[in-house]
């Protein structure tokens, strides 16, 4: 797996892009990334729609070699860390959770994240809430038009369309306006929304390879 980056500044704080789905804060020594949606697979497996699990591995791995990479002191999930409560693939996301005791693991919770006291206490969790407000950045699932602090965002799912001679191609992307980072999903189990992604923005659009400034 290749991992390419790109620095941007955001609150005069420097952030680290990559072409994983992740963002990394040297500072705080924070890897960020939002919609992981552990769970999805099992779900619709458990509703009759046959998917291999391999999908989530695969997802747990790039986790692996981005921690293994930037060496992380914490993890904030920007929402979405589960897809639909407690399921098969939550026990195999504890069993790899579980080779990093010293990594913190702060949720910001999402609109899937329905997390009963038993699944925070088995999840192991060092904190979750409804926001996160780390040198005057909030980290929030969904944008909220009224919070006036800049935000880090997830939810969305942004993709973005590249005209080529041949073909369109759609392809994932970070989004960045003057109030707000949007996050790709780090799940490669999602679809791309590119409807509804900020307007008037600078994208960040990636492949297995590159990063390209849109």
């Amino acid at each position: 797996m290749n991992i390419a980056t790109k620095d941007i500044t955001i609150q005069n704080e420097i952030f680290t892009l990559t072409n994983q789905r992740a963002l990394f804060w040297e500072k705080e020594k924070a890897l960020i990334f939002s919609d992981l949606h552990i769970g999805k697979t099992a779900h619709f497996r458990k509703n009759g729609i046959a998917l291999a699990n391999h999908i989530m591995k695969n997802d747990l791995e790039r986790l692996s070699i981005l921690i293994e990479n930037f060496q992380p002191e914490k993890f904030i999930i920007v929402g979405d860390l589960l897809h639909a409560g407690n399921n098969s693939d939550v026990d195999e996301f504890c069993a790899w959770q579980n080779q990093y005791p010293d990594i913190k693991f702060i949720l910001v919770e999402g609109n899937h994240d329905r997390i009963s006291k038993t699944l925070e206490k088995k999840l192991c969790l060092d904190s979750r809430s409804a926001s996160l407000e780390i040198n005057n950045i909030a980290f929030v699932h969904d944008f909220d038009r009224s919070n006036p602090k800049f935000q880090i965002t997830g939810h969305i799912h942004p993709g973005f369309v590249i005209n080529s001679p041949v073909k369109k191609i759609k392809l994932p992307c970070f989004a960045q306006t003057s109030k707000q980072l949007l996050l790709p999903a780090f799940s490669e189990f999602t679809g791309l929304d590119i409807k509804n992604i900020p307007k008037k923005g600078t994208y960040f659009v990636f492949t297995d390879s590159e990063i390209y400034e849109i």
